[in-house]
């Protein structure tokens, strides 16, 4: 296995949500969640998860009414998503390539 596929992300809802997070600064949990498709209690669940290993930042913010959760990838999350996409991109291409016929 390519030494940077990293299993933690590669859990499909923990790697749609950094996927998700990459191109964005902070992220509302609302967008998130209705992004993804999923429950508020799964996407916390997630998150809390994604936020214990170091790769998310979870900020809640005062507003009118209700708090408001916002998300985003630390530069650790980012780096590991990188590098997890970067494994994915080569095992992708070690299936494409030309085998020899025996």
């Amino acid at each position: 296995m390519d030494g940077d596929f990293d299993e933690f992300l590669h859990v499909p809802a923990r790697l749609t949500i950094v996927a998700l997070l990459a191109p964005a600064s902070w992220t509302e949990f609302g967008f998130i969640r209705d992004a993804i498709g999923t429950s508020d209690s799964a996407l916390s669940k997630q998150l809390s998860a994604l936020a214990a290993q170091g790769y998310v930042e979870v900020r809640k913010q005062p507003g009118t009414g209700a708090r408001r959760t916002l998300a985003r990838l630390t530069p650790h999350g980012r780096e590991a998503f990188g590098a997890h996409a970067a494994a994915l991109e080569r095992i992708a291409a070690a299936a494409r390539a030309p085998h020899p016929v025996d």
